[in-house]
């Protein structure tokens, strides 16, 4: 096949291309709105630009890396966000080939207390979770054959995260004060790689929403304890604080845990425990540093 990678300057996009490798029978074009070494450059809210590219290019698969992932500027500019989360969905859907499109825990309201299925009805509370899952209505209504990860609490060696701003001030500070009341579960951007990977591998294919995260569930101050053990930091004194200690300037889900049975029964694979995810991640950056 003939794949196009959205969003590959970014943290899921990279794992995407080094993952890559290990698939050579198929044939890859990396593209994004900057173009570095092996990226195309292509903006997928110009539907005009995204048709002749797929066209020239043959494709038959688009997996969607790209979106507007900063919560707090998307309450500033939603007309952005708007842009690039939802109306470039409606583009990708509309090219008559098969999406794989990555959305997020945000479209739902964060409220919840058991872990939230794909039938669950969502509540966005943010500008960016409302133009995510816009983003994911357009698709289907585009691309009824879709298929939809949903995640959470992404990192890697790749781009900013909170793995890597927690060693960094870890070795900067004497001490730190993490929320203690916000659950959810870290995802190892290279774990959410393979899974698209096994979407695209698997013989049938199987439309729909899914949500993928890797096992286990946390919170930002157990996360950063975990993050700091594994990467030797000791001098750093890290505080569990309320979330109303904290200034946002908008709302974070206290509860974001996703329910991944649909796709374990799917696509019959067993998820890596977030641990193991976060001991992988940490011993590669401490090789690329």
């Amino acid at each position: 096949m003939n794949i196009l990678i959205t969003g590959s300057n970014g943290q899921l996009g990279n794992e995407m291309r080094v993952l890559s490798k290990q698939h050579p029978k198929h044939m890859y074009w990396f593209t994004d709105v900057v173009e570095l070494e092996d990226t195309y450059v292509l903006d997928i809210t110009d539907a005009k630009a995204v048709g002749l590219f797929v066209a020239s290019k043959g494709i038959d698969l688009i997996v969607n890396c790209a979106a507007y992932t900063n919560v707090d500027k998307a309450e500033e500019d939603e007309v952005t966000a708007q842009k690039i989360n939802a109306d470039a969905l409606g583009v990708l859907g509309s090219q008559g080939v098969k999406v794989i499109h990555v959305s997020t825990d945000y479209v739902f309201s964060g409220e919840e207390h058991l872990p939230c299925r794909e039938t669950d009805p969502a509540a966005p509370r943010t500008a960016y979770g409302r133009t995510k899952y816009e983003g994911e209505k357009l698709l289907l209504a585009e691309c009824p054959d879709a298929v939809i990860l949903r995640t959470a609490w992404l990192y890697s060696t790749y781009g900013n995260n909170f793995v890597k701003t927690m060693i960094r001030l870890g070795k900067e500070k004497e001490q730190l004060g993490v929320v203690f009341d916000q659950i959810g579960t870290p995802t190892y951007a290279a774990d959410l790689a393979q899974a698209i990977f096994t979407v695209i591998e698997t013989k049938m294919w199987h439309p729909g929403i899914y949500h993928f995260t890797n096992e286990g569930v946390c919170s930002w101050y157990d996360f950063t304890l975990a993050i700091h053990e594994l990467a030797g930091i000791t001098s750093c004194k890290v505080h569990p604080i309320l979330s109303e200690e904290y200034t946002y300037k908008t709302p974070r889900p206290h509860y974001s845990v996703l329910d991944k049975s649909k796709f374990k029964k799917t696509f019959d694979v067993e998820i890596p425990h977030w641990m193991d995810g976060l001991r992988r991640c940490v011993e590669e950056l401490k090789i690329k540093n």
